[in-house]
């Protein structure tokens, strides 16, 4: 099939604007639950009323501060209440958000806020403010620098600067509530209701993998149509009663979108600030649901494993998997066994019950997104009680293209198309979408929009796919990524590469073999996993990865996650050699985007001798 097409469920009206949920709910439910922030190391519940006046109090101050209509204003911040908070703000005040990743470098931070001529940014911290203090030059027509945080001094940005006409503010939120007061209520809601649906709500700078990262210019109908069309086929998660812990970044699409239709669908939502407290967060606010990355799956997943194995439980832990990863591919088939019932429920009650209880114990339900998740693990976590519903999207789509719907599942897919949108496979075999939510346009680059939408309104994603008979797509890697051998054989590396990643010792993998006589790979090695591994095979416990990369037993296990990808491939396709790197790929060396994925050209800059070394070179 070439084509799949499903009709909308809702339609967005052209006055639409994501604040009206907002409105809405402090009208209809007032004292209905729709925030908890941290206060005092405790949840504090914010009604919907208590939101909608703490948007409207900081609108008026924005719009004492200047900032008039559809100015952007930048928002670097970790996750939480407060991000949430300031991003309605701008909102109602008819501005346009500005999201910036707060593991951000200066100039990233300079080409942003340069390039969406930004009017006023908020940052988090002491650290934020001193990165933008230090490239403030390259973008002048920056006036107002807020810090919602009040701790710290603020003497860097005093004197010269200020008299320069630009302003720096600590615990801004409350002085610019408080200069709000001069500006009536009813100036917001004539700001509110004088943009549209088809006025500007963000501009979100791709990070990237390759090049300057470009701003996608998102809509509020772009957002309000993806998240409306999603939640009534999502009313699993999206139930009464639900609840969600946020702790990926809010300047990626995905974690906002689930923000949106917490507001929506009057979900409560917490914020986790600090991932190194999550385990803690999540057993206090006990959602009902989560979203994250494949990443932090397989974490999870691998931390049991090597827990399990050091209390000497490894050979339970392997027969509880085999149990759930069976009892999960039985759903598909007509349903378990009397045999795998009972075995089912003797792990549920030894194993899988307290893998759900990690996540607080209510948690039924999850969304994985950004890189495939995982045929094994999926299965793994369906059987043990998490349902992890795969989706497929990107930041020009709002991001939600395709999902494992309420009313289909197919795991091994990301799901059939958002209702409202076409899913169509070129010729070439790229996925090709039309629907409301494709992104407006790349900020300041007609160009490089002209090529990423046809003539007839297709949003070309450059991810290759394919749809079966009824409606479920596959991705099956990136268009740019594809590898060519020297012998003509085209390799998509993304089935060998999430394989190899599956391993418990694997942290990363990028196969390479670009013009090259046979497949490779660079393998990462997993640093909270090497120790247990060292441990077991009688290797020095300060031994680093750079030490024993070469180590014949350490080769041996990683050659088994190479044979266990091997597998889905054809010869030819297979990889015959790899590279242990000394090192694990991260954000702050360069080679991964904020949202995890691999920067293949920066690898391939990085690693060129060891690519060379594979090859003879």
């Amino acid at each position: 099939m070439r084509e799949f097409s499903v009709p909308p469920v809702a339609v967005i009206g052209d006055s639409a604007t994501l604040t009206d949920p907002v409105w809405d709910n402090a009208a209809e439910a007032p004292d209905a639950i729709q925030f908890a922030r941290r206060v005092g190391g405790e949840w504090q519940d914010v009604t919907c009323a208590q939101f909608r006046d703490e948007v409207v109090a900081l609108a008026r101050g924005l719009i004492a501060a200047g900032v008039e209509a559809g100015d952007r204003v930048g928002l670097m911040s970790r996750t939480r209440y407060e991000w949430t908070l300031i991003d309605y703000a701008i909102w109602a005040a008819g501005a346009v958000t500005v999201p910036i990743y707060e593991t951000s470098s200066a100039e990233q931070v300079a080409w942003i806020l340069s390039d969406s001529r930004a009017v006023a940014c908020f940052v988090e911290t002491d650290a934020h403010r001193a990165i933008v203090a230090q490239v403030r030059d390259q973008f002048p027509a920056m006036t107002h620098l807020w810090q919602i945080t009040a701790q710290g001094e603020d003497r860097s940005l005093r004197g010269p600067q200020s008299q320069a006409g630009y302003t720096a503010r600590r615990g801004a939120i409350d002085e610019l509530v408080a200069d709000g007061t001069a500006i009536p209520a009813e100036e917001v809601e004539q700001r509110r209701h004088a943009i549209g649906a088809d006025d500007t709500a963000t501009i979100i700078y791709t990070s990237g993998t390759t090049g300057r990262p470009k701003g996608c210019v998102l809509t509020h109908r772009n957002l309000y149509f993806d998240i409306a069309n999603a939640i009534p086929k999502l009313q699993s998660l999206f139930r009464e009663g639900a609840s969600t812990l946020l702790f990926l970044p809010l300047a990626h699409s995905f974690a906002r979108i689930i923000q949106a239709g917490c507001v929506q669908a009057r979900a409560r939502m917490g914020h986790a600030a600090d991932v190194k407290n999550l385990v803690a967060d999540l057993q206090s606010f006990q959602p009902t649901f989560i979203l994250s990355v494949p990443r932090v799956f397989e974490k999870v997943y691998n931390t049991a494993q090597q827990k399990a194995q050091a209390d000497g439980k490894g050979a339970i832990f392997r027969r509880a998997e085999q149990v759930a990863i069976g009892y999960s591919e039985s759903l598909d088939k007509g349903g378990p066994g009397l045999v795998l019932r009972a075995q089912h429920g003797l792990f549920n009650k030894l194993v899988y019950g307290k893998l759900r209880a990690a996540l607080g114990g209510r948690c039924a339900s999850a969304i994985s997104g950004g890189a495939p998740l995982g045929t094994r693990l999926a299965h793994f976590y369906r059987g043990i009680g998490l349902d992890v519903r795969e989706g497929y999207g990107l930041t020009e789509t709002s991001p939600v293209v395709a999902a494992n719907f309420d009313d289909g599942v197919r795991i091994g897919t990301v799901g059939r198309p958002l209702p409202g949108t076409t899913v169509r496979i070129a010729d070439d075999g790229e996925v090709l979408v039309l629907g409301d939510q494709v992104f407006k346009e790349y900020w300041n680059q007609p160009s490089a929009t002209a090529e990423a939408i046809d003539a007839d309104g297709w949003f070309h994603t450059g991810d290759l796919g394919e749809l079966d008979d009824d409606g479920f797509l596959r991705i099956t890697g990136r268009k740019k990524e594809l590898i060519v051998t020297a012998g003509g054989k085209n390799v998509a590396p993304a089935v060998l590469e999430d394989r190899v990643r599956g391993h418990v010792l694997v942290s990363q993998c990028m196969v390479v073999g670009d013009r090259q006589p046979f497949i490779a790979a660079l393998v990462t090695i997993d640093e909270d996993s090497l120790p247990a591994w060292k441990a077991e095979n009688d290797k020095p416990a300060d031994a680093t990865v750079a030490d024993l990369r070469e180590d014949d037993q350490l080769r041996v296990t990683v050659q088994e996650a190479i044979n266990y990808a091997n597998q889905a491939v054809s010869k030819a396709e297979a990889i015959k050699s790899f590279r242990i790197l000394p090192r694990d790929f991260t954000e702050a060396t360069g080679e991964l985007t904020p949202s995890l994925k691999v920067k293949r050209n920066v690898v391939m800059k990085e690693y060129a001798d060891e690519i060379a070394a594979i090859y003879g070179g």
